[in-house]
């Protein structure tokens, strides 16, 4: 069964909703210049009421790997997710330095994206959509004829997923886990409980 990540959680409610309607992994974005930023504190208050019930995944961009390391020991973080223009160098003395898993994101524009991922040492590999200037969260689609023929085994797949391509994109890839963030917003930062509700449903071919 494809796992399912609820990236871009910013409040309480939609934790627990994301729990409750059965996501694998929740992502919080540690990144400050995007629009679903959240401290490190409120993160915290978070993860207590959540209680252990789901994966905690930091998602950063280009972040000093002491203060990486700090928000990990603030949050205990089980997942450390790389999503900026982090180096090879750097991830490997960030996986030296912290006993956590490691996912590292390519935002995948053509063919010569797919293959810097090899000359990089990961735990799990994320492949997202390209768009310029920014690291994830825009809603647009990834080119699945570009990733169709990556080792699949640790692979989260995103970008621009939603309740009616996500079956599609599954069947064609079978990641090992789906990551979705703005397709099931309201607005940036807060989620749409029937959007969250029916993307879920249609990744684990059940109703809630």
């Amino acid at each position: 069964m494809t796992k399912i990540k609820i990236c871009g959680i910013t409040n309480y409610e939609d934790a627990k909703n994301s729990v409750d309607l059965g996501a694998d992994f929740l992502g919080f974005n540690f990144y400050i210049k995007s629009p679903r930023f959240v401290d490190y504190k409120e993160v915290q208050d978070i993860i207590k009421k959540i209680n252990g019930r789901i994966n905690i995944v930091g998602v950063f961009a280009n972040e000093p790997i002491e203060n990486i390391k700090k928000i990990d020991k603030t949050c205990n973080l089980d997942f450390i997710q790389l999503s900026g223009d982090e180096t090879a160098q750097y991830v490997k003395e960030l996986k030296n330095s912290i006993n956590k898993k490691i996912i590292k994101c390519f935002h995948i524009k053509n063919f010569k994206y797919i293959k810097q991922t090899n000359d990089y040492k990961y735990d799990y590999l994320m492949l997202d959509s390209f768009k310029d200037g920014l690291y994830g969260g825009t809603g647009k689609t990834i080119d699945l004829d570009l990733i169709k023929n990556v080792n699949k085994k640790n692979l989260f797949l995103a970008g621009g997923l939603n309740a009616k391509n996500a079956k599609t994109a599954i069947k064609k890839i079978n990641p090992f886990a789906v990551d979705v963030c703005s397709c099931i917003e309201s607005k940036p930062g807060k989620k749409d409980y029937i959007k969250m509700k029916k993307f879920i449903e249609a990744v684990k071919c059940r109703k809630f």
